[in-house]
């Protein structure tokens, strides 16, 4: 009935001039009124978390599932996203203090003494093992239970086996760990023709019964967990970094390793606040009903760039079986994005993925269970890895910005890093190399890193770029075709994240060579420079 009246309104307006204003005030009042009728239904994304069970939260990415984690990590990218562009001066957690501990205000206080304490568990777990079973002295402090999450970790079972090499894990242990083994693997760009490839991030591992196992592992060598406790502060002195916990315990510590993850608030203040160069947003789902369900997607896109809200996105897809059941597949969502006023929020992200994914799939979402929803922003800095900005404090892990930009886990960068690092922190503690200076040699300079952002930059949606929409998946589709010609040893590595500059460059002559039109609108997507580097407005 209302809005039979306002259509009698309007054209009245047309009429009598007059009665336009008092008409315009009453239809902008029902038009306001109906704007926050929309605003309180609830979206899609939150009437399907809301219907979900969700269990308690753990550490490290995508270690929760609920609808009101969802909107608190929406709400730290809307903050990353602002436009405050300078350097803040975020909270003070590490101080440098002058002279010994037994000088200090700690005379008579309870200490527990570590030669090394790890902060954050759920990836941190593993070095500190490593560390134990060489004999020293370990100490975890986890704000969470130290427990895996439910979503499986998907890795290659030669990257799984460093594990064993490193010796802390034996072999049974790593079979009892894996939930799922798929064959083969597609990778496809906007039907342009498919790669199929076998035994790359072919295996799903369970975290919680790997990190369980690490867990017992380090316990029984004489590890210490500082469970449901979070790091207020960090003080340096010259011969000891003291920690003082929120819940009141103090660790003294001859070296600190911050695997904390990417918003570690060490981290935080060794940049500054700085906004992070680019961003992984990552949204998808555990679900069951899937039939066709023995093969998985590495990297598959099936339309163009598209527009989100004010931004523009190129929207990539991977898919694995999950180990929960034969029907049960997670399907994971991506894109990157430079963290900018109006880029798009997780929740919008999620709203696509329900209309885009049962086309992708070839599944009705109707005809599916969604067991969980799965969200996460992995933010990344063109200066990784990050040196060591303070003594006896180290970066590990995504903390230390060592895994590669267009990748959105770090369990596999871990597995490939530990043994390397494990054995120089332990000659760090031995030779007594614990200054700034020292512990930056174990966090190099690393070419593949770059060469992986170039690569980041090229599978990037800009905002009124002069480039077609098209190009992304035809630039992505030629690179493949180039590298199965190069054969395995260049496919595989870029396939598993390990992207090297020379492998880039044959790739790129052999593009240059078989398909040269396409070389002027590389240069306009990436925007290259004379140095190698590269420098993209927005």
């Amino acid at each position: 009935m209302m809005m039979v009246q306002l259509g009698q309104c309007n054209g009245i307006l047309g009429q009598y001039p007059k009665l336009s204003p008092l008409v315009r005030r009453r239809k902008e009042r029902i038009q306001r009124s109906m704007s926050l009728q929309a605003q309180a239904l609830p979206s899609r994304t939150q009437r399907i978390m809301e219907s979900i069970a969700v269990e308690g939260e753990v550490g490290g990415a995508g270690g929760a599932y609920s609808y009101n984690a969802l909107k608190r990590l929406d709400h730290i990218w809307s903050s990353i996203c602002s436009t405050v562009t300078v350097s803040q001066e975020p909270q003070q957690v590490v101080s440098s203090i002058p002279g010994v501990t037994s000088h200090s205000d700690l005379t008579g206080k309870a200490v527990d003494k570590f030669d090394v304490v790890v902060c954050g568990g759920t990836l941190g777990i593993f070095i500190a093992t490593a560390l134990s079973a060489k004999g020293l002295q370990v100490g975890i402090v986890e704000r969470n239970i130290l427990k895996g999450r439910e979503q499986e970790w998907n890795i290659s079972r030669k990257e799984l086996l460093e594990l064993v090499d490193v010796g802390i894990l034996e072999e049974n242990d790593i079979e009892q760990t894996i939930a799922m083994n798929f064959n083969p693997n597609r990778c496809g760009f906007e039907d342009k023709g498919e790669i199929w490839v076998k035994d790359i991030l072919n295996l799903g591992v369970s975290p919680v019964k790997l990190v369980e196992i690490m867990k017992k592992r380090f316990i029984s060598l004489g590890g210490v967990i500082f469970e449901g406790c979070s790091v207020s502060s960090i003080s340096i002195y010259e011969d000891a970094s003291v920690l003082k916990l929120s819940e009141g315990n103090i660790l003294s510590s001859r070296l600190v390793i911050d695997a904390m993850g990417n918003f570690s608030p060490v981290v935080k203040q060794i940049r500054r606040g700085r906004k992070p160069d680019g961003v992984c947003l990552v949204v998808g789902s555990c679900a069951r009903g899937f039939k066709d369900n023995s093969t998985s997607d590495i990297i598959y896109s099936s339309s163009s760039v598209k527009k989100v809200g004010d931004s523009e996105a190129q929207y990539f897809w991977e898919a694995f079986p999950a180990g929960s059941g034969p029907l049960d597949r997670t399907t994971y969502m991506f894109t990157y994005v430079s963290p900018q006023p109006g880029s798009p929020k997780l929740e919008e992200l999620l709203e696509d993925f329900w209309d885009l994914m049962p086309e992708y799939q070839g599944v009705s979402l109707d005809n599916l269970e969604i067991l969980r929803v799965i969200y996460g922003i992995f933010p990344t800095y063109r200066d990784s890895p990050l040196p060591a900005a303070f003594d006896r404090i180290l970066q590990f892990g995504d903390a230390s910005g060592i895994q590669s930009p267009v990748s959105f886990g770090g369990f596999g960068s871990l597995t490939r890093h530990l043994g390397r690092l494990s054995a120089g922190v332990y000659e760090a503690i031995n030779g007594d190399f614990l200054d700034a200076s020292s512990l930056s040699l174990l966090n190099p300079y690393m070419p593949n890193l770059s060469a992986s952002w170039l690569f980041q930059r090229a599978m990037s949606a800009k905002k009124n770029s002069n480039v077609p929409p098209e190009f992304i998946n035809e630039l992505l589709h030629v690179n493949f075709q180039s590298m199965q010609k190069l054969g395995d040893p260049v496919l595989r590595p870029f396939l598993q994240d390990v992207i090297q500059f020379g492998a880039l460059s044959k790739t790129l002559g052999l593009v240059m060579i078989t398909q040269p039109q396409i070389i002027p609108s590389i240069f306009k997507q990436v925007c290259m420079n004379f140095r190698g580097w590269y420098s993209c407005t927005s």
